[in-house]
């Protein structure tokens, strides 16, 4: 099932570890329309200015974000957030292209080291009626993971 001209729902849903614990990440008809929504307001954006988008997590249903270790409030969950990169492409300048260019909720650069193109990723959420532009950089303090305001 298409959810956008390049996006899947398979390619939204797939998920190791459902597969590796048998847990059905099937969503049901309002994660699919906020799936949906997700695709046509961010990732076909991103893919129609840089080309391949490799989806790294989509929906996660709550049993899989439970077994990942997820927040409990994780758009994830609603089918309102994906995790992505964009090959060949710093994840630092993805973010800062989205930051200029589009609409979202939420947008966290995760685990990026600078002077590390590849390093972390982009997380972002659209909702319809949410939509803030939080801007915050993920990064780890020891074992704890620490929300920074901004990407810099």
């Amino acid at each position: 099932m298409k959810l956008s001209k390049n996006f899947s729902l398979q390619e939204l849903t797939k998920s190791d570890t459902a597969i590796r614990k048998s847990i059905d990440n099937t969503p049901n008809n309002e994660v699919l329309s906020n799936l949906t929504t997700l695709c046509d307001m961010v990732l076909q954006k991103v893919r129609n200015s840089h080309g391949a988008v490799t989806v790294t997590s989509g929906y996660r249903s709550p049993e899989l974000n439970r077994a990942i270790g997820g927040s409990t409030t994780s758009d994830h969950c609603k089918g309102c957030a994906a995790d992505f990169e964009v090959p060949g492409l710093d994840n630092k300048q993805l973010a800062k292209w989205i930051i200029d260019n589009l609409t979202f909720k939420q947008l966290i650069l995760e685990f990026y080291e600078d002077g590390q193109p590849n390093s972390g990723w982009v997380h972002c959420s659209f909702e319809e009626g949410e939509n803030n532009n939080q801007v915050l950089r993920a990064v780890k303090e020891g074992k704890k993971t620490v929300y920074l305001t901004g990407i810099e």
